[in-house]
């Protein structure tokens, strides 16, 4: 018992000396071949003190064991100290110098370089052709199947944000163990990995289709709002399968999203053009619910997204508008701009808001490009928002324009003065810029859609100077470019085919009236009829139409007699959630009566309420009925 208990003690107090964490320590410090003669273990102990029977010896030489792997873990610890405390790419070189690194340990001096690299903007060729590098990279490529899963992975990232080769052996090594390990990574690491590929390689990158395979396939194990804002952020336009199942889990954690995070996911549903209505409905729900104070930011980006989307949400609006208006004063001409468009987009009209922009651009007037000045006027414009000091706004503008016009592309240009002509500002200048022959010869011929729509709005810019600039005297658009107003034909809608059904039972004869009317003023009229100046109706045939671009009569109107055109507006006419028309519906609206017409309005949310023809008829009769008499009375 007494030599037992001695060759006990004495092996726990050799092993003790020889392996202590200071000297395991110092000896990392050394050359390697000096740190392999320190770690070395110690040699075995006199023969007079083997007396034991053989299972203590076993119990015995386990014991040292264990203390071997603890020393082992140590200095793994002091080695991954000491890379992390590195800040120059010569001491990690250095440190593999001077210890024989494993895999592991030559993997994460790697990722430590390529952390640096960034960091400190180093040129990373240099690190490339470093011959010490080259070693590490042997290092990891003789022993790559032992290095841990996570390390392999950002071990990958890496060697690409360092620009090493693809085609080189060493980088085909790495991509081919982390494609032959895809089963075994975490759902975490996968979408790392993603995220990753996604950025720097982008669609065509084979190992991040495979990713995306195994995240489809793994969905279910998605867990945490970080990582379903990162993949529906980063990864989600590359597959619609992915992102369908990233929008549903997004809609379970969506009371969890903080601000930032529906920013992100707005943002990117918006970018990849996914109108995906429950999700937004549930962000928009928690934002207005949870989160009371949104910073400029998050204001910004939130309203793009929705008007890019086009997605509605009055709360949201409103909340939107009233949150930015204190800001307004400090915002940049560009945010400003950013602001206003996306309103208009969304129709949605904010007075305090327009009038603090409005005031905006009256302060900062010599901070504004001729750009930005021409969005507002043309924000304005769709809205037809008219400011309170409408005069000085406009006056500010007039002078900024000045001289500017030859600068401004031509699509631009003819959206600023169509615009003007919207707001009732378009000055003879302006006018005679646009209709000028050398302006608009540029697009005859041309059939596509660009053009089409540039021509659409030269003719309704040559109705405005005709019917609303007495003053403009000249030039016109030649006839033949009037005779192309006519647009394509669209899907017939239930008010026009309400409207047209009812309308024939308050004209009595199809002789009486005009049907989808294409005018020369680029505006279509949905019905049209002439009463005598007893208020029945008169065939149409017979009578000149100077409105029309060929009339089929020649004669005048009889004494007493007035043209009447029905005017349907559907919900997109109006502004979101208002009675009001937007801007180009109201110059509609001005041009036809300037024409000479008696204008029936039939806006939807009174037709459409009316069930039965007959009820429809009597409302028209009356509609009718009250206009004739107003026009009597004026």
């Amino acid at each position: 018992m007494a030599a037992r208990l001695v060759q006990r003690c004495c092996w726990r107090h050799l092993a003790t000396f020889t392996c202590s964490p200071a000297a395991a320590t110092a000896a990392l410090l050394l050359p390697s071949g000096k740190a392999s003669a320190a770690r070395a273990l110690p040699h075995p102990p006199p023969a007079s003190i083997h007396t034991s029977v053989p299972s203590t010896w076993n119990a015995d030489r386990f014991s040292v064991k264990e203390q071997v792997e603890e020393n082992s873990n140590s200095e793994h610890r002091v080695i991954l100290n000491l890379i992390e405390a590195a800040t120059s790419p010569q001491e990690l070189f250095q440190l593999g110098e001077l210890h024989s690194l494993n895999s592991n340990q030559a993997s994460l001096v790697v990722t430590r370089l390529s952390r640096l690299a960034v960091e400190k903007k180093l040129e990373t060729g240099d690190i490339l052709q470093d011959e010490r590098f080259q070693q590490l990279i042997e290092i990891v490529d003789s022993q790559i199947s032992q290095v841990w899963n996570n390390t392999l992975v950002g071990l990958l990232k890496s060697l690409y944000s360092l620009g090493m080769e693809s085609s080189s052996r060493e980088m085909q090594s790495v991509e081919h163990e982390v494609l032959w390990r895809l089963r075994r990574l975490s759902f975490r690491q996968l979408a790392s990995l993603a995220e990753f590929l996604a950025v720097k390689q982008g669609k065509e990158s084979k190992l991040l289709s495979e990713v995306i395979k195994k995240l489809e396939l793994r969905w279910t194990e998605l867990e945490g709002t970080r990582t379903v804002v990162m993949l529906i952020a980063k990864v989600g336009h590359i597959s619609s399968v992915l992102m369908d199942r990233l929008e549903d889990k997004a809609l379970e954690l969506a009371e969890q999203f903080s601000p930032e995070d529906i920013r992100r996911i707005t943002l990117a549903l918006a970018y990849q053009n996914r109108r995906s209505v429950p999700l937004l409905r549930a962000m928009s729900y928690h934002l207005i619910q949870k989160h009371s104070e949104l910073n400029l930011s998050i204001l910004m980006d939130l309203i793009f997204a929705y008007g890019k989307l086009n997605f509605h949400q009055p709360q949201v609006f409103q909340k939107i508008a009233t949150d930015l208006q204190p800001h307004v004063s400090a915002m940049t001409p560009i945010e400003v701009t950013r602001c206003i468009r996306s309103f208009a987009l969304l129709k949605w009209l904010s007075l305090p808001l327009f009038e603090a922009i409005s005031q905006y651009a009256l302060d900062n007037a010599k901070q504004l490009s001729i750009s930005h000045l021409c969005n507002i006027i043309l924000s304005f414009a769709r809205l037809n928002f008219q400011p309170s000091g409408s005069e000085d706004f406009f006056n500010m503008a007039h002078e900024e324009l000045q001289g500017q016009l030859d600068s401004l592309e031509p699509q631009l240009l003819t959206d600023l003065v169509w615009s003007l002509c919207v707001l009732q500002q378009a000055k003879p200048p302006y006018l005679q810029r646009v209709l000028a022959p050398d302006f608009h010869a540029v697009i005859q011929g041309d059939s596509s859609p660009k053009a089409q729509n540039l021509r659409m709005k030269l003719i309704q810019i040559n109705a405005a100077a005709k019917l609303e600039s007495p003053e403009y005297q000249g030039p016109f658009l030649p006839a033949g470019m009037l005779n192309a107003a006519e647009p394509a034909a669209e899907k017939v809608t239930l008010l026009q085919s309400s409207l047209q059904e009812a309308l024939a039972g308050v004209l009595g004869s199809q002789d009486n009236g005009r049907w989808d009317v294409h005018t020369i003023y680029g505006w279509q009229i949905d019905a049209e009829m002439v009463l005598n100046s007893e208020n029945k109706p008169l065939p149409l045939k017979d009578f000149a139409a100077p409105h029309l671009p060929h009339s089929e009569g020649t004669k005048p109107l009889p004494p007493g007699a007035r043209r009447v055109a029905f005017l349907r507006w559907e919900f997109p006419n109006f502004s979101n959630r208002s009675k009001e028309l937007l801007g180009r519906y109201a110059m509609a609206r001005r041009h036809i009566q300037a024409a000479g017409f008696l204008v029936v309005d039939v806006p939807h949310y009174e037709f459409l309420e009316l069930k039965l023809e007959r009820q429809r008829a009597a409302y028209l009769r009356d509609k009718l009925h009250k206009v004739v008499a107003k026009e009597l009375a004026s």
